[in-house]
């Protein structure tokens, strides 16, 4: 396991009975470096949204926890934030939750003429999703060949 991924887990062991105890669930859990800083995110959510005040309950008591722990090398910024309506999906869980939902699939490579793909998630496993189309069809793509998929809103 890379380090990235260490302290992603250990955050998330962290932080899933404090947004338990508050009624949320734990979307994600991210350690990046963005230029020369490294982000230490953490996505929640909750029917009807999360709000600041939802943001900074979680934040002081991760912070707390983090400053006793210490288990990271690196200087970080930490940030609770809720998902938002991008995000992209995944983990099952995200999947799970989306199946019946509208989503916007965008592949590495060329299909069937075009990289962008819309349709209603019906099915998915470990190396496949599939989608129905506005025309009524089926269309199943390799995870391998997906770059980005996420939920499709429309404004």
């Amino acid at each position: 396991m890379s380090k990235r991924e260490i302290y992603e887990q250990k955050t998330e062991e962290i932080l899933l009975p404090i947004v338990e105890e508050y009624g949320f669930e734990l979307v994600d859990v991210e350690y990046v470096k963005e230029g020369s800083t490294w982000y230490l995110r953490a996505y929640i959510d909750k029917p009807g949204g999360i709000n600041i005040d939802d943001c900074e309950k979680v934040s002081r008591r991760l912070s707390d926890i983090l400053d006793e722990k210490d288990y990271m090398d690196d200087a970080y910024i930490m940030e609770v934030s809720s998902p938002g309506l991008g995000r992209p999906l995944k983990k099952e869980k995200d999947f799970r939750r989306s199946l019946g939902e509208e989503v916007e699939i965008r592949t590495y490579r060329m299909m069937d003429k075009q990289k962008e793909f819309f349709g209603i998630l019906k099915d998915y496993d470990d190396s496949t999703v599939t989608i129905l189309q506005e025309d009524e069809t089926l269309k199943t793509f390799a995870k391998s060949d997906i770059a980005l998929i996420r939920l499709a809103f429309d404004f």
